[in-house]
C-alpha cells in the first residue's frame, strides 16, 4: 500500500492504497648493527612482536565471537532484544517471529498489514505481510492516477507473513520473491521479473530455511517514483511448525537504495519469538 497513516483501517483490518502505478507499497595491518648475536636478538624481538600481534588479533576475533554469542544467547532468552547493538527489533506475535532493522527504520505495530493490490482490481490483494518496518517511508510522493491525491512511496519495506499452501521453505521463497517484485514494481508486466534458485540458509539464532532473490530489469517508469526493484524472501518454520516467510523488497538503481550486504545482515537476525498466537497461517 502507499500510505497507511491517513487512511483508517477497513473493518477487515487491511489498509487499502489508492489506485496508482509504479511502486505502490503502499518501505557495513635494518640498521647497521654487526654481530650474529645482535641479529639473532632482532629476529627474536621481531618474532615476539609478530606473535604478540597475532595473539592480539586472535583475542580480538575471540572477543567479537564472544560478544556475538552473548548477543545471540540474550536474544534467545528474550527475542525482543536486538542481535545488533543499537538496532530495533520487529516482533510479529501472530507468527512468533522477530528480526532487527537499523535505527533509521520505522517499525509499525504488529497489527498493521502492508501489501499490494492488483492495478486493475483494487479489491484483489496480490501479496502482503504484517508487522512491517519501512525505510524512508516518504522517499517519493506522487499523484499516481491524476486524481489530486498524493501517495507516499517507500524506498524499502520488510515484514513477515504466513505461507499456507506452500510445500516447504524453498517453495515459499520461490513463489513469493518474484511476486513481491511484480506487485510492487512491474505491474502488469511479468516478463521483466527474474529470480534466482533457492539458497539454503541458517540465521544467527539457528533458524534454518531457504531464501530466493528476485529482481526486475526494465520496469516501466510510469511516474517519477516508478522503476526497478528487488525482493528477498526467506522461508522457514515457526515454533509450531507452520511455514512462514520473512520478506524484504525495495527500489534498486536509485541513490540510497538498500544494498545487498545490509539486506543479508537484516536477514541474519531472523529468529523465533515464542508461540504463534494465531491458529492459522494467514498474512
Amino acid at each position: 500500500m502507499q500510505n497507511p497513516y491517513p487512511q483508517p483501517p477497513r473493518p477487515d483490518g487491511l489498509y487499502r492504497p489508492p489506485p496508482s502505478r509504479g511502486p505502490r507499497e503502499p518501505d557495513t595491518g635494518a640498521g647497521r648493527f654487526g654481530g650474529k648475536r645482535l641479529v639473532v636478538g632482532i629476529c627474536a624481538a621481531t618474532a615476539l612482536a609478530v606473535a604478540a600481534a597475532a595473539t592480539g588479533v586472535a583475542l580480538g576475533v575471540r572477543e567479537n565471537r564472544d560478544r556475538a554469542s552473548a548477543a545471540a544467547a540474550a536474544s534467545a532468552a528474550d527475542p525482543t532484544k536486538p542481535l545488533v547493538a543499537g538496532w530495533k527489533t520487529v516482533i510479529n506475535p501472530k507468527h512468533g517471529t522477530a528480526f532487527d532493522v537499523p535505527p533509521g527504520w520505522e517499525v509499525l505495530e504488529p497489527e498493521v498489514f502492508s501489501g499490494h493490490v492488483d492495478d486493475k482490481d483494487s479489491e484483489k490483494i496480490i501479496i502482503g505481510h504484517s508487522a512491517p518496518a519501512f525505510y524512508k517511508s516518504r522517499w517519493c510522493s506522487v499523484d499516481g492516477d491524476g486524481d489530486g491525491q498524493i501517495s507516499d512511496v517507500r524506498l524499502a519495506n520488510t515484514g513477515t507473513k504466513g505461507a499456507g499452501g506452500a510445500k516447504d521453505p524453498a517453495d515459499i521463497a520461490t513463489k513469493e520473491a518474484p511476486t513481491w517484485v511484480y506487485a510492487a514494481y512491474t505491474q502488469p508486466d511479468k516478463s521483466v521479473v527474474k529470480a534466482d534458485k533457492p539458497v539454503a540458509y541458517t540465521t544467527k539464532s539457528g533458524v534454518e530455511g531457504s531464501y530466493v532473490r528476485a529482481r526486475s530489469s526494465g520496469a516501466a517508469a510510469t511516474d517519477r517514483c516508478a522503476g526497478d526493484g528487488q525482493a528477498i524472501v526467506f522461508g522457514f518454520r515457526n515454533s509450531r511448525g507452520d511455514l512462514v516467510s520473512w520478506d524484504f523488497y525495495g527500489r534498486t538503481g536509485v541513490p540510497g537504495a538498500v544494498d545487498d550486504a545490509l539486506i543479508m545482515r537484516i536477514l541474519s537476525t531472523v529468529r523465533l519469538a515464542g508461540d504463534p498466537k494465531d491458529p492459522g497461517p494467514g498474512p
